[in-house]
């Protein structure tokens, strides 16, 4: 099985390739909000929820690829293509954080990106 999916550009990762990525120091995009970051988020995870994406693009941190991690996926994917619209490589993790503490991955509370 491809570790890309099928979606337009293969702009989205599964979950098997984002661990490992996550495991040798991917740069990591949460666009949730404050709230559900606070609460659990993937270690070393950036907070910029999408809605100010466009105000914050100064603070997206540099990526190649920017995993861009959200709750499912669907904000993510959202992020994920206009991010690559800019310029940026990004890619949207698939199954998102409720995915990811699902499957047993490590994740942090509070404001910072842990």
């Amino acid at each position: 099985m491809d570790s890309v999916s099928n979606t337009p550009a293969s702009l989205e990762v599964d979950l098997d390739t984002f661990a490992a990525a996550q495991e040798s120091g991917a740069q990591v995009l949460d666009v949730r909000n404050p709230d559900e970051y606070e609460s659990a988020h993937v270690p070393g995870a950036v907070l910029i929820p999408l809605d100010q994406l466009l105000a914050r693009w100064e603070e997206i941190p540099a990526g190649d690829p920017l995993y861009v991690i959200c709750a499912a996926g669907g904000r993510s994917l959202t992020a994920t293509k206009a991010l690559v619209d800019a310029g940026y490589q990004a890619v949207s993790v698939a199954g998102g954080t409720n995915g990811w503490i699902e499957r047993g991955g490590e994740v942090v509370t509070g404001d910072q990106p842990g």
